[in-house]
């Protein structure tokens, strides 16, 4: 079974396997992954440093870093496949249907280059307005994304923004000629809690009031709870489990997902140890299919597998199962999903 893919949605992955080749073979960063995202809709993609999230939005707004590559699988935008398309047809894409919001937002923006010029370059490359008109419409995007005085601000510099009000404008930059999707790439790490919400908020509310779908890349599962609608959790290049927010939030059925989950912090509840290893493996050394139990401080050593296509539970919320459980107390449990 397939899950979370349908031809109808306005992103469709379909069997993804991005390489890396290395002096040791090909390191497979991201195998199998099916993944749709609706217009309007926030797809959160959640996982420690190394799962494969960026390399997802990457293989998909054709960024990806020679030498690596996307040697299986298909990308739909709207119908349209888009993971086939050479360097100068990807750049008509790249900007003009898919927009991309990066971690950082001073090394997003050209320290030599004033915001306007930024703003009115992009427009003009992709709708190729008059100077005045793409002019007008950049002021008005920085409105949109709550900048103060764009007429004025726009005429300054990047450096003479906060952090927030930055990455204000590198979202302006996104939007500017009315993608249809937006990769959202650790978009709020740089930013403090405060102006992290008001971004969060920001972004929230463009995807709904243009009906933008967004796939935001994050470690963060508190970023996922306020934000996203329906969540996609990774694991060692795989998605392991997905379903909508609240699903995952609330009954979270794959043990890394609980782990995510028990990594944040609450008022109410003295912290654990957190049960996952510290260091993150080679990636060459990643074994065939999904060792969690490698990767788990446990009583059990044993490595189980986790093989196979994700299973459907209920309302679209899946996981992968293995045959046994890590744990000799979730055993009845598998049993009886199985």
């Amino acid at each position: 079974m397939k899950a979370d893919v349908e031809h109808n949605s306005l992103l469709t992955i379909e069997g993804m396997r991005v390489e890396f080749p290395s002096r040791r073979g090909h390191v497979v960063a991201v195998e199998r992954l099916d993944l749709s995202v609706e217009p309007g809709e926030i797809l959160g993609v959640v996982g420690e440093s190394g799962a494969g999230k960026s390399t997802i939005g990457n293989a998909v707004i054709g960024l990806l870093e020679p030498p690596g590559e996307m040697t299986e699988g298909t990308i739909l935008l709207k119908g349209d496949r888009i993971d086939h398309l050479d360097d100068a047809a990807q750049r008509k894409i790249r900007g003009a249907r898919i927009g991309m919001i990066f971690q950082d937002p001073l090394t997003s923006l050209d320290p030599l280059q004033t915001i306007e010029r930024q703003l009115v370059d992009t427009i003009q490359r992709h709708l190729h307005l008059a100077e005045s008109e793409a002019r007008a419409r950049a002021v008005d995007l920085l409105d949109q994304v709550g900048i103060p005085d764009p007429a004025v601000r726009i005429a300054q510099y990047p450096h003479q923004f906060s952090g927030g009000m930055r990455q204000r404008v590198v979202i302006a930059l996104a939007l500017c000629a009315d993608p249809e999707l937006i990769i959202a790439d650790e978009p709020t790490t740089a930013l403090d809690v405060s102006v992290q919400a008001q971004i969060l908020d920001l972004m929230k509310a463009l995807c709904r009031d243009r009906q933008v779908g967004m796939i935001l890349i994050t470690h963060d599962m508190g970023v996922i709870s306020e934000t996203a609608d329906r969540v996609a959790v990774m694991y060692r290049g795989r998605v392991v489990e997905t379903g909508t927010t609240q699903q995952i939030m609330s009954k979270p059925t794959h043990d890394y997902t609980r782990s995510l989950i028990s990594a944040v912090p609450r008022p109410d509840k003295r912290l654990k140890r957190f049960p996952l290893v510290t260091y993150i493996e080679n990636a060459e050394e990643r074994p065939e299919g999904l060792n969690l139990a490698t990767h788990w401080l446990g009583k059990v050593r044993e490595e189980h597998k986790l093989t196979g296509n994700l299973v459907e539970l209920k309302d679209a919320h899946m996981r992968f199962i293995t045959r046994h459980s890590l744990f000799p107390s979730r055993r009845l449990y598998l049993d009886a999903v199985k």
